[in-house]
């Protein structure tokens, strides 16, 4: 494949999904004038901001099975088109109401912009290459989170949140009509799947140990990290470090370097290990389990000491997406868009349930006198998280050995 066209194939994707975390991160630094101006707590908040993801979630499924079927560039490019009404509705509501549903329309139409990425390379690039050029196509997603920090505090400096939106709702269309038109289409990546086909890849994919095994740890990391460096890292900062709205964004900001690093070092890492015989999937957990250490420590260290830990919260956080690569690895390359998709449909569930509860859980303690939550509220938030990734950690090593043994009696009956 011509640089040319692997600049084609990539640049537009990674555009995409560069406002689709921007759009996700930005409530983050923008918290203190939503909750002023619409006078909410921590879990009307935690709401809002999580809408994004039930949003995406819901999509995940019938995407998986467009992206296969339609392929990768007319799908994103059609749902891009969303998120530029979600983002002018949100520009333009005045009430709670207004912006979740304009937070909703976001969620969905930014659904596809990773999943239709990994689509694409695993039809224009080869197998060996996957970890690595997702790796940087995360990269892409870890600048927009770095553009929702000092960026967006600089130009709140100009102008507000809703002028913020407007800008995002003009780059988002002139995206959509970017891959539309500059992607190419690769030979023969529509399906010719029946439809009925291509439900029975979606029950392949769930009723595999192989998924399941890897399933619940992958959406746990995902999910803590999402829902938590999404949102909750602000407040935390906030009300706990006692940093002021730029202390904050410049702190988020360099979150989002390290999870850049992360996505780009841990990509590479896990491509040159792979060609020396360790999986990416070891890779993944060995990540995953590294980023639950440090989110303890965020929890029992004195705050003054956890604050350089949260640049490397961002760089572990990236860990789990290489489990993606990894499940690829083991199914057909025809469902590779169902595989990526059931595990995201997971991730985005749970990184709903997980930021929402994490502000009612924060909202049990009573608020001080200068409005900063209780420290003892985050931890219990952020607890209950990194608690069910410690019982997913235990069950991937359960369900790893039930999978060697039906190996192993495979091989036997050969």
């Amino acid at each position: 494949m011509s640089f040319t066209t692997t600049l084609r194939v990539f640049l537009p994707f990674a555009a995409g999904y560069f406002l689709s975390y921007l759009y996700r991160v930005v409530n983050a630094v923008i918290a203190p004038d939503l909750i002023g101006d619409l006078n909410i707590g921590p879990s009307a908040l935690g709401l809002l901001t999580s809408t994004y993801f039930i949003a995406f979630a819901s999509s995940q499924l019938p995407l998986g099975v467009l992206l296969d079927r339609f392929g990768a560039r007319r799908v994103e490019a059609f749902l891009l088109l969303f998120a530029g009404l979600g983002a002018y509705l949100f520009a333009c509501s005045s009430s709670l109401t207004g912006l979740v549903v304009g937070r909703a329309f976001i969620g969905f139409g930014v659904s596809a912009c990773l999943m239709a990425a990994f689509k694409a390379y695993t039809l224009w690039f080869a197998k060996a290459r996957w970890p690595l050029v997702n790796g940087f196509q995360m990269a892409a997603g870890g600048l927009g989170a770095l553009a929702a920090t000092a960026p967006v505090e600089a130009v709140l400096q100009i102008t507000d949140w809703r002028g913020v939106f407007m800008a995002l709702c003009v780059l988002t269309v002139s995206v959509a009509v970017i891959v539309f038109l500059i992607v190419p289409e690769k030979p023969a990546s529509q399906s010719t799947e029946s439809f009925k086909d291509q439900l029975q890849g979606v029950k392949t994919v769930f009723t595999s140990l192989d998924f399941w095994r890897v399933a619940p740890l992958t959406t746990l990391s995902q999910a803590s990290f999402l829902s938590i460096q999404g949102l909750w890292a602000g407040p935390w900062l906030k009300d706990v470090a006692g940093l002021d709205r730029t202390g904050v964004a410049g702190v988020l900001l360099w979150v989002a370097v390290a999870m850049i690093a992360g996505f780009i070092l841990l990509g590479s890492l896990a491509d040159r290990l792979s060609r020396s015989g360790v999986s990416v999937l070891t890779t993944a957990v060995t990540g995953m389990g590294l980023f639950m250490m440090i989110l303890l420590l965020i929890l029992v260290l004195p705050e003054i000491q956890a604050r350089p830990l949260w640049m490397i919260f961002g760089f572990l956080g990236t860990s789990g997406i290489l489990s993606y690569a990894a499940l690829s690895q083991q199914f057909p390359v025809r469902l590779a868009g169902r595989v990526n998709t059931a595990v995201n449909l997971l991730v985005f569930v749970a990184a709903f349930a997980g930021q929402w509860a994490m502000g009612a859980i924060i909202e049990l303690w009573p608020v001080a006198a200068d409005g900063r939550c209780a420290l003892v509220g985050y931890r219990a938030g952020f607890g209950m998280m990194l608690g069910l990734q410690a019982l997913s950690l235990v069950w991937f090593f359960a369900a790893s050995r039930m999978v060697r043994k039906k190996d192993h009696n495979k091989r036997r009956r050969a």
